[in-house]
């Protein structure tokens, strides 16, 4: 007799990897989710937002990129969860959303159950840094489409803000300072270019050691995506914040213009913030020229604030209390559209 299983795809697998991710997965879970797991849809209640004049829904999506095939590469999947969920929820907190759930999608060549519950371990781990609750997901095993050893994974998030209280940018003047705040890495994007810049053009091995990471290549290039939810909802009840840019593809260069208004530029002092060593690493190359870099990556700044003038060096100093992460990296000007590095 002919079975679903015979033609790659395992129910039972599938079952017993739910049953491996179903009690981390309620470790999320906060008052305002109604169900349980194996709902047909998930429940989130907003009762507790109704004080808002208008409140809005927010929501985003995205993925982890080719990031993913050095984790599949190194056999390490417990990371690339938080950084789907950052990627997303740092998208949210631009306009001052507070992110509330999150949805996740993995498709996969072979269902492997352990393998599974380390990458929703990773989300769980990424929804309790961003305070938000995972209340639904599909994995989706689908062999044909992917090889026995890969998997892709998508992310869907939603928050909540006062539209009042919405960040838009449109209040952005010239002679505004641009505040950045510390990458903790490459984050997660950009991985197609690693890969060709180290892997392909000076052909090291992920198991390398390298001195001046203080790791292997592998474990430097798998660091997960920085987190910025809890610093924004702490700041935005501190200082007016004008506008928020979170810092992945395209780099400073085309994510900062996003935010700002039309006729605005800004200019950027490349050289006023400390720089993770795996950019002074590829900086050392002297391959790539210096705005390729900062379009292709975040280059040590993971999201970029406009603020006024007069409140910058007290937002810095705030920031830094406990650390050393944001920094005066520029300011708005009228004399030029788009990013101008100095």
């Amino acid at each position: 007799m002919l079975t679903y299983r015979a033609s790659g795809v395992d129910i039972d697998e599938g079952n017993r990897a739910v049953n491996l991710i179903k009690d981390k997965i309620k470790g999320t879970y906060d008052k305002n989710v109604i169900g349980d797991l194996g709902n047909f849809s998930g429940l989130y209640s907003l009762k507790d937002f109704i004080n808002m004049d208008e409140p809005v829904l927010l929501s985003s999506t995205d993925g982890v990129g080719t990031k993913l095939k050095l984790a599949q590469m190194m056999d390490i999947h417990n990371t690339v969860g938080i950084d789907l969920v950052a990627m997303c929820v740092n998208d949210l907190i631009c306009q001052g959303a507070k992110p509330l759930f999150f949805l996740d999608y993995i498709a996969t060549g072979k269902l492997i159950p352990e393998k599974i519950d380390d990458i929703v371990s990773g989300i769980v781990e990424g929804c309790k840094k961003a305070e938000c609750a995972l209340i639904g997901g599909e994995t989706a095993e689908m062999p044909g489409m992917y090889s026995e050893d890969d998997y892709d994974l998508a992310g869907f998030s939603v928050g909540i803000a006062d539209k009042s209280k919405i960040i838009s940018g449109q209040d952005v003047n010239s002679g505004d300072t641009l505040i950045g705040i510390s990458s903790s890495g490459i984050h997660s994007n950009g991985y197609s270019f690693i890969r060709k810049i180290f892997l392909e053009e000076y052909k090291y091995e992920l198991t390398d050691y390298i001195e001046e990471l203080e790791m292997t290549l592998g474990e430097a290039l798998l660091i997960p995506t920085k987190i910025y939810v809890k610093l924004v909802m702490d700041l935005i009840k501190k200082y007016e914040l004008k506008a928020i840019a979170h810092i992945t593809g395209g780099g400073v260069i085309e994510n900062i213009p996003r935010v700002i208004p039309n006729g605005l530029g800004i200019d950027i002092e490349k050289n006023s913030w400390e720089k993770p060593a795996i950019f002074k690493m590829i900086e050392k190359f002297n391959a790539i020229d210096e705005v390729e870099l900062h379009k292709s990556f975040n280059m040590g700044i993971g999201l970029a604030i406009v603020v006024d003038s007069d409140k910058a060096e007290e937002i810095v100093s705030y920031l830094n209390e406990s650390e050393k992460q944001a920094y005066i990296i520029g300011k708005v000007v009228d004399t030029h559209e788009g990013v101008k590095l100095c």
